[in-house]
């Protein structure tokens, strides 16, 4: 891509339609790119006033009901991985994956958890663990390895056909019939029945040749759902004191003390704290009690937590792409090779972070901007290219974070790092090199990002240690907020 026009990233500007009327209809303008880091919470279904939200989680219950009536049974593989495992909802455009949207899904691992504490997760009806409800995120407290991604794809997968709905309704209101169509939605609804996963045609925003999913940001969470395993582990203290029978309390202390023994370090504590609530799983409703006891709290941090990732990326992604598409000179160039066409492309990430207030967007309010997010950035820049980029080309040595290639003679690697990376040093003398015979790459471009005068030093001290100062394959970005000029100075 080498005009100097700005490609259509957001669903806003690719669909034609106004952030605000997404504002006003409750949606985030998704990022079509790269998945945002955005996931569906259930319990904020289950905490929502809102009837339909509350009958969103109902029907949660009632597929795990439905899932438990069966774990017992002797089921067949087949049957295994069409009820309990679940492709990601990718068309939502949230998750994990940093570059397009396509994740992993819940695999057999997330099948095997759940069918294994699926007695445990669910009540029947009319039964109680002693808590207002039956959670799904349960699983998660239970079983190692079911993190938010795994709850939120599993939870988008049983509320798939409200998200059908409420997509659709915003595009026969807002949206023209050239960017929408009538496409076939796989498993939208679970017919009990026939025990079967139904289909349905419906009209819906396309992106290439597959629909969008808007989601309702009122559902979304982005580091945590409310119920999760290290808040649990942290409110250790909490369940203790709400703990109102002598005999639980005793065998508490006993299997606490027991699995610390004489350590008082953290980690130690933290892993003696888990292992007695895993071996007590009354303890584990005790702290689902208290979480749905003080469940205001959580629409608040979802807020928090949607108002900065609008910022990181949405605003940022805004700023930056100007840089990269409007500004004269960077983005019309001829290409060269493609370890000059990578180490550009750095140069104009630096350029933008060091020149053009680019810093002020990777020192948020909230903390700095971490190395994923700044690969997604990295990514806008070499979206201007006309190479083929690939992500975390992984040819059995590990993973780099960009290849830049044209045809398999001209190849080159970028890798983001931080200057807080405690594996700087051992990276910059081993990695590239072996990324570069992995890949059979001549090339490759590392950038660093630091944030504060000591990680500037540590850089500096870990270059000349390794002769590597003149080395034309490190891009250094000076990313610190305490020695920039004010724009008027400048």
């Amino acid at each position: 891509m080498s005009t100097a026009e700005t490609p259509p990233i957001f669903f806003s500007e690719y669909f034609g339609v106004s952030r605000d009327e997404l504002d006003r209809w409750g949606a985030f303008d998704l990022n079509l790119l790269a998945d945002v880091p955005l996931f569906v919470d259930p319990f904020l279904l289950f905490n929502s006033s809102k009837v339909a939200y509350q009958e969103l989680h109902e029907a949660i219950l009632t597929y795990l009901r439905y899932l438990r009536s069966l774990a017992a049974e002797n089921l067949s593989d087949a049957t295994i991985r069409d009820l309990f495992r679940f492709q990601e909802v990718s068309q939502n455009w949230f998750g994990y994956c940093k570059l397009g949207n396509k994740g992993q899904g819940l695999g057999a691992d997330f099948a095997r958890a759940l069918r294994l504490a699926i007695g445990r997760v669910v009540a029947n009806s009319g039964e109680s663990f002693g808590t207002e409800s039956s959670h799904l995120e349960k699983v998660s407290l239970i079983q190692a390895r079911v993190g938010l991604d795994k709850i939120s794809d599993f939870t988008t997968n049983l509320i798939k056909e409200y998200l059908v709905d409420y997509t659709e309704q915003f595009a026969r209101e807002h949206m023209s019939d050239d960017v929408c169509a009538e496409v076939m939605v796989k498993r939208i609804r679970f017919n009990y029945e026939t025990q079967t996963w139904a289909d349905d045609v419906r009209y819906l925003p396309m992106f290439g040749n597959e629909y969008v999913l808007l989601t309702p940001t009122d559902m979304l969470v982005h580091e945590a759902t409310w119920i999760n395993h290290g808040d649990m582990v942290a409110r250790y203290p909490q369940i203790a004191e709400a703990v109102d029978d002598d005999v639980l309390r005793d065998k508490m202390n006993r299997y606490f003390y027991g699995a610390l023994g004489d350590s008082d370090k953290k980690s130690d504590v933290d892993a003696a704290r888990a292992k007695t609530l895993h071996a007590l799983p009354e303890l584990i409703d005790i702290y689902i009690r208290l979480k749905e006891q003080s469940g205001e709290g959580a629409v608040a941090v979802s807020e928090q937590e949607l108002a900065r990732l609008r910022n990181v990326f949405v605003d940022t992604f805004s700023e930056l792409l100007d840089a990269f598409w409007k500004e004269p000179g960077l983005a019309a160039r001829p290409p060269v090779n493609s370890f000059d066409e990578a180490k550009y492309r750095c140069e104009v990430f630096k350029r933008w972070v060091e020149d053009k207030d680019g810093w002020r967007s990777l020192n948020d309010a909230r903390g700095r901007a971490s190395e994923a997010e700044v690969q997604r950035l990295i990514f806008l820049a070499l979206q201007a290219s006309d190479f083929d980029v690939n992500r975390e080309v992984n040819n059995g040595r590990g993973p780099v974070d960009f290849k830049v290639s044209a045809g398999a003679k001209d190849s080159a690697l970028i890798e983001v790092k931080l200057a807080s990376n405690s594996n700087l040093r051992r990276n910059l003398e081993r990695q590239v090199e072996i990324y570069k015979q992995a890949n059979e790459t001549r090339y490759a471009v590392k950038l660093i990002v630091f944030y504060t005068d000591a990680e500037k030093n540590k850089v500096e001290q870990i270059l000349k240690a390794l002769d590597l100062v003149e080395t034309e394959w490190i891009v250094l970005v000076d990313a610190r907020n305490d020695n920039k000029p004010s724009g008027s100075k400048a």
